[in-house]
């Protein structure tokens, strides 16, 4: 089995993005904002969306489930308040069960939170709750930077984001650490300013003793870590001065990473450095990078070509990649797995 762990809802019927649009008007001018039933998407639709994009592309590229959250460049946390940001999560979240519901034998939801900068974590609870609960979702996405790229919020090793990893410890279930849209022109969204959230996160884990409070918390670093596999020597010697222990001890039992690395030798390096166990097949597709690679005439974010491709990778090594760890870090999944016989 091939299990996706990183795919989001790009794909989703216009309707969604011109309510989101009319509800950031509403934030100017109330008499403009949207209630939610206001939003109508048939299941038709929801179908249509899904079996010509992310169904099609799983059947022709080989992956049998996409572990599907909402769209990230969408959860845009910095937009409006709490309450703008709690009615849109709710919405998005419904929106991917509901593929679930439609395609179970492919995808599986994962939540995002409705955060707002400046306002206390603790109000992202009812919706985890929610979701995992009644919509049986397996994991989060969690943004360390819900400013939209000025980067306001305490580090992700401080207590203030306590009570989320408290419930993510209770439902045992691992969190995405995944940044939305920049509002900052130094940084692009997805080619600077995501995978300097990916690196920032490992540096902010490793400077600090969080596991030391949450043995059992994991979080999933996407886009294969950011600069985390190239300059290993940088982390592992910064962590040596900082007189931590050695990374394999220190990190290595709750951070993983995702093969959202679109070239052949990104993916060599990837598998090179990180040990095996700590990396999870995912390839975003419909996502960031949607082009043609001109220089082997496929997909970028087709990622299992170059899993296949790996002259490093056995046999074994690429059933953990591309199974046996997702069903470890997202234990709720394996159940739900198991339950059907799989």
């Amino acid at each position: 089995m091939i299990i996706d762990c990183h795919g989001h809802y790009t794909t989703a019927p216009k309707a969604l993005e011109a309510w989101r649009n009319q509800q950031i008007a509403g934030i100017k001018d109330p008499s403009m904002m949207p209630r939610a039933s206001d939003l109508k998407i048939s299941d038709d639709e929801l179908r249509e969306s899904i079996e010509s994009n992310q169904l099609r592309l799983m059947k022709e590229r080989g992956s049998d489930i996409t572990l599907f959250s909402p769209r990230a460049s969408f959860m845009a946390h910095h937009i409006g308040d709490f309450n703008v940001s709690s009615t849109w999560a709710a919405i998005c979240n419904e929106l991917c069960f509901r593929v679930s519901q439609l395609f179970p034998e492919h995808f599986v939801p994962v939540a995002m939170l409705p955060q707002s900068p400046g306002v206390d974590p603790k109000t992202c609870i009812p919706e985890l709750e929610k979701c995992v609960r009644e919509y049986g979702n397996v994991g989060i996405n969690l943004n360390p930077d819900p400013s939209g790229g000025h980067w306001n919020s305490p580090p992700l090793s401080d207590r203030y984001w306590y009570p989320i990893y408290e419930k993510m410890v209770e439902h045992d279930i691992p969190a995405m650490i995944h940044v939305s849209t920049s509002c900052n022109a130094c940084f692009h969204t997805t080619g600077a300013h995501y995978l300097n959230a990916d690196t920032t996160a490992f540096m902010q884990c490793l400077t600090s003793d969080l596991f030391k409070d949450f043995p059992t918390l994991r979080f999933l670093i996407p886009h294969g870590g950011g600069a985390v596999p190239y300059h290993w020597g940088r982390f592992r010697g910064l962590a040596q001065e900082l007189k931590k222990p050695l990374l394999t001890e220190h990190l290595l039992n709750n951070i993983f990473f995702d093969t959202c690395v679109y070239h052949q030798p990104g993916i060599d390096l990837l598998n090179t450095v990180i040990p095996v166990r700590n990396v999870l097949f995912a390839s975003e597709m419909i996502g960031a990078v949607r082009g043609i690679d001109p220089e082997t005439g496929h997909y970028y974010d087709d990622t299992k070509r170059y899993i296949e491709a790996s002259k490093i990778l056995s046999a074994d090594d690429r059933h953990q990649i591309y199974e046996a760890n997702s069903r470890r870090v997202f234990p709720r999944l394996d159940k739900l797995l198991s339950s059907k016989g799989l």
